[in-house]
């Protein structure tokens, strides 16, 4: 399992690549230590504009469209998988609780699809210093 990257994965790069060819700023895997005492670190993250970003992986995030149960040794990753969701919702909950915007991408997501998702959200945020395209 350790070449199972947590990440750089080639659709989070692509991404990144992407949102920094139009300008925008972010930091990657960045840890947000929440008031609630819950860490969580997306893929990419707009600190000013309270915006984080997570590319699911497909089988690690159980995709409603391809995601698929295990054949082998379903006694281990079923209850993996099954944490893997909890933990994202509890991630969400976290988040939202704390004032955070979420962005959830899949990583079978066409490329320009997933940007304009990203963009419709931050551009919907109200930004802490208007006129500002960039986050640090």
């Amino acid at each position: 399992m350790r070449a199972n990257r947590r990440s750089d994965t080639k659709p989070e790069v692509a991404l990144r690549s992407e949102l920094h060819r139009q300008g925008y700023r972010y930091r990657k895997d960045h840890r947000l230590d929440l008031p609630t005492g819950v860490r969580v670190r997306p893929d990419i993250v707009f600190t000013r504009r309270k915006v984080a970003v997570f590319v699911d992986g497909c089988f690690w995030h159980v995709c409603p469209e391809h995601g698929r149960q295990p054949t082998r040794n379903e006694w281990y990753w079923s209850p993996k998988l099954r944490r893997n969701v909890e933990r994202d919702r509890r991630a969400d909950q976290a988040l939202a609780n704390a004032g955070w915007q979420v962005v959830r991408i899949w990583e079978h997501e066409i490329l320009t699809d997933a940007v304009a998702r990203v963009r419709a959200v931050i551009e919907h945020v109200v930004d802490s210093t208007p006129g500002s395209c960039c986050d640090g």
